[in-house]
């Protein structure tokens, strides 16, 4: 890895902060920061690794702001968050110890497949106003699809914010901003479990991380102010692009 200079020192705080406004409101932020850390001449691996510092940081502080504005339904958490633990401390020991060359065909082909989500069937991951919210225990697939989306996270973690809409709004039908708030916390929990792991291999690199949690942090609290606000209509476009986005992002990389 090459030598930090203060101009890219600042190119990762400004990026930390894009990918923390994206990631709360949809996601794919990562697809800005890692790319930018692998610049560096860091290795995939440990850019995947080190990427979580402000992936963890902005998820708290999205959190916070949800919980602190009444946005985080809070009923069913304990069902929530089991599958998508389990998932995600799978998917992190996969990341930590399979061959970097595995995250990019995991990450394209789960791209592709939700942006043909959002352009046949858009009404998965924005549910009609006035939906019934369903719980974990009384909905088939459920399990599975929370399970499925902390695996992703836990291994690849870019773009596992849509994976997470599907997974919510898609088996438990919440409103665009309690799957929000709900995507943040799940993505909190297997990213802990994942970030302690990439920890204990060592394969952290803090400098840069701690300057994308800095404009993550305040990219997030952006978010969340732009998320409590905007349009169901407009949402489900700007998830629409950021999955093209996304695609691209994969296919590029």
């Amino acid at each position: 890895m090459e030598e930090m200079t203060i101009g890219y020192g600042l190119l990762l705080v400004v990026l930390g902060l894009v990918a923390g406004v994206i990631n709360t409101l949809a996601g794919g932020g990562s697809n800005l920061t890692i790319p930018a850390l692998m610049i560096s001449g860091m290795p995939p691996d440990v850019a995947n690794a080190t990427n979580r510092v402000g992936v963890m940081m902005q998820g708290m502080t999205g959190l916070k702001q949800f919980h602190a504005k009444g946005k985080l339904p809070t009923g069913d958490l304990k069902g929530i968050l089991i599958p998508t633990l389990v998932g995600g401390l799978l998917g992190g020991a996969l990341a930590s110890y399979a061959p970097a060359y595995l995250l990019k065909p995991a990450l394209l082909l789960t791209m592709l497949g939700m942006a043909a989500v959002m352009l046949f069937k858009p009404s998965v991951v924005i549910p009609d106003a006035g939906t019934p919210v369903k719980r974990v225990d009384e909905t088939p697939g459920a399990w599975m699809a929370l399970f499925a989306a902390g695996f992703y996270g836990g291994f690849v973690q870019a773009g596992v914010g849509f994976v997470l809409i599907a997974a919510l709004a898609g088996t438990l039908r919440y409103d665009i901003v309690s799957t929000n708030a709900l995507k943040i916390l799940c993505t909190v929990a297997f990213t802990a479990v994942a970030l302690a792991l990439f920890i204990y291999n060592d394969q952290v690199a803090w400098v840069p991380g701690l300057l994308l949690a800095v404009g993550s942090t305040v990219g997030a609290w952006l978010g969340v102010n732009i998320a409590i606000d905007i349009k169901p209509k407009t949402m489900k476009w700007f998830l629409f692009i950021m999955t093209l986005v996304a695609v691209g992002a994969a296919i590029l990389k």
